[in-house]
Parts: structure tokens; C-alpha cells; sequence
């Protein structure tokens, strides 16, 4: 019984390992500007026209990457920001919880998919990046600083390349 058992584990363990891309890209992104003005909602506030300016250009520099997937905290700047990227690849913003950072990575090596966008936050975005490269590189964001994408390539479950680019 117990040689029976052996080639179906290992049959099973090949298809799963096979049944996933082994190579992924993750580009990381804060949302664009926030509205901080005195009439603006302090908790959950919306873009401003800069903010809008720069989730356009967002969809534009992060479409050679080709998302199958985009990611977004619950809020209406991180929504907003990766809206029009969703919008040009036909995908739907699913939303995460930026305290989960751990399992998002769990769900997006476990899927099919094989690049993904994730809009997060000024200290989530950073942190995200240092789970994926298995090391703490990256401090958090000024609270005015929103230029820079993550490029994180892996291939095989290893970093290939780590890149921050302005945008």
C-alpha cells in the first residue's frame, strides 16, 4: 500500500508545482495624493486632480508590466489610484487588508497569475516589498512622497531583481 502511495504523493506534488507560473512580477505602488486640506475626510479622503493626474499616469507606466491582477486597501485613494490601470486591463480591484501583508503574499504566490498590481500605503507599500525580497530594505515613505514603484521579479520562488522607479 505504502508504494502506491509514494508515486501519487509525488504525482500530486509535481501538478501542484506545475500548476503555478514560476515566475512572478509584483509592482508596488503607493496611492497618488491624498486630499489634506481642512474640509477633506481625515480618515478615508479622496484624490486630488494631482492625485488623479498621477493614477493616469500610473495605468500608463504600469501597463508594459500587463497586471492580471490588482490589488487595493479599502480606501477610496488606494481604490482610486489603481482604478484606471484595472479599467485598462479589464480586471476588477479586489481588495486586501494592509495588516494581512503575509497572507496577501500567500494568496498572490499561491494564484495562477503571473504579474499583479498592489496599491497600498506610505509604510504598507515598503513593507510589502521587504516580505516579498526576504529581507528589510526598505523604510517607509515620507508622508509626501509619492513617486516610486516597486518592481519585484521573481523567478522559482528567488528574487530575480528588485527595481524603484519614479513615476
Amino acid at each position: 500500500m505504502m508504494k502506491k502511495a509514494i508515486p501519487l504523493i509525488a504525482l500530486v506534488l509535481m501538478l501542484s508545482v506545475q500548476a503555478y507560473p514560476q515566475k512572478k512580477t509584483f509592482v508596488l505602488v503607493r496611492h497618488a495624493e491624498k486630499d489634506v486640506s481642512a474640509t477633506a475626510d481625515r480618515v478615508d479622503p479622496e484624490l486630488t486632480s494631482a492625485g488623479r493626474e498621477r493614477a493616469q499616469r500610473l495605468a500608463k507606466v504600469a501597463r508594459r508590466y500587463r497586471p492580471g491582477a490588482v490589488y487595493s486597501t479599502d480606501f477610496k485613494r488606494t481604490r482610486d489610484t489603481a482604478a484606471p490601470l484595472a479599467a485598462r486591463r479589464g480586471k476588477t480591484v479586489e481588495i486586501y487588508d494592509p495588516k494581512k501583508l503575509k497572507e496577501l503574499v500567500d494568496i498572490m504566490l499561491a494564484s495562477g497569475t503571473k504579474r499583479f498590481l498592489v496599491v497600498g500605503h506610505n509604510n504598507t507599500t515598503p513593507a510589502l516589498a521587504n516580505i516579498l525580497i526576504g529581507e528589510d530594505r526598505f523604510a517607509p515613505l515620507g508622508e509626501s512622497e509619492y513617486g516610486k514603484i516597486w518592481i519585484v521579479k521573481l523567478k522559482n520562488g528567488k528574487v530575480r531583481s528588485v527595481e524603484v522607479i519614479d513615476y
